[in-house]
């Protein structure tokens, strides 16, 4: 309490346990207030195709709570960026990652992928700016709006709400397979892979101790 928000009373004879209905999961790699606008720029370059060598610059609206610790508010600018720590909260880094890798995954936090000129080059051009109104919708939504600006004065835009993953669009089934397919260890067999997803899928009609037997199995 005194780290995060000072002392307070919850008075539990009020509360239920209905919040777990607003658990979000995170789509990407990334620091939760930055999905939104991952999603919105790789929607973005879907529907229009541009390449990263046509991008002018990038600008990201947001509410403050994202701006200012991800987007250069109170917890210092977010350009500068050599180190896995530095980049994964730093939302010109994954902006600039998901244009020109079309992911933000652990891979795009590797050493080597960080410091590479292409994306140190095109995270400058990015721009992110609080504003009011998405600030008063924060946290019921995850607002922001997009603006990719190209060489010759096209202009793309888009306005989020939330993400696959929020707890206004739930990720799918589909969509879970697909990360933890992403995420899975290529040196573990696939026999094992397909347990654990057969596993997490009844995991009401397993015992917990099932599962956990099958995550610290190494083969």
């Amino acid at each position: 309490m005194e780290t995060i928000a000072g002392r307070f009373e919850i008075d539990w004879s009020k509360e239920n346990m209905e919040r777990v209905r607003r658990t979000i999961v995170k789509k990407y790699n990334a620091e939760i207030h930055s999905q939104s606008a991952i999603e919105g720029v790789l929607e973005l370059k879907e529907e229009h195709g541009f390449p990263a060598g046509d991008i002018d610059s990038i600008r990201i609206d947001i509410f403050d709570v994202a701006y200012n610790i991800i987007g250069g508010g109170e917890e210092g600018a977010k350009t500068e960026v050599r180190t896995k720590e530095e980049a994964d909260h730093s939302l010109p880094y994954m902006i600039a990652a998901a244009v020109l890798d079309n992911a933000v995954m652990p891979e795009q936090y590797l050493p080597s992928r960080i410091l590479k000129s292409d994306v140190q080059s095109l995270l400058r051009k990015v721009a992110v700016k609080p504003d009011k109104e998405y600030s008063n919708l924060f946290p019921d939504a995850l607002p922001c709006r997009i603006s990719v600006h190209l060489k010759g004065g096209k202009i793309l835009m888009k306005e989020k709400r939330d993400y696959e993953g929020f707890f206004t669009r739930p990720l799918s089934w589909d969509g879970v397979e697909k990360k933890f397919n992403a995420l899975y260890p290529s040196s573990l067999n696939n026999g094992l892979r397909a347990r654990i997803i057969d596993a997490v899928a009844h995991i009401d009609e397993i015992k917990v101790a099932d599962l956990t037997r099958l995550l610290g199995f190494e083969g």
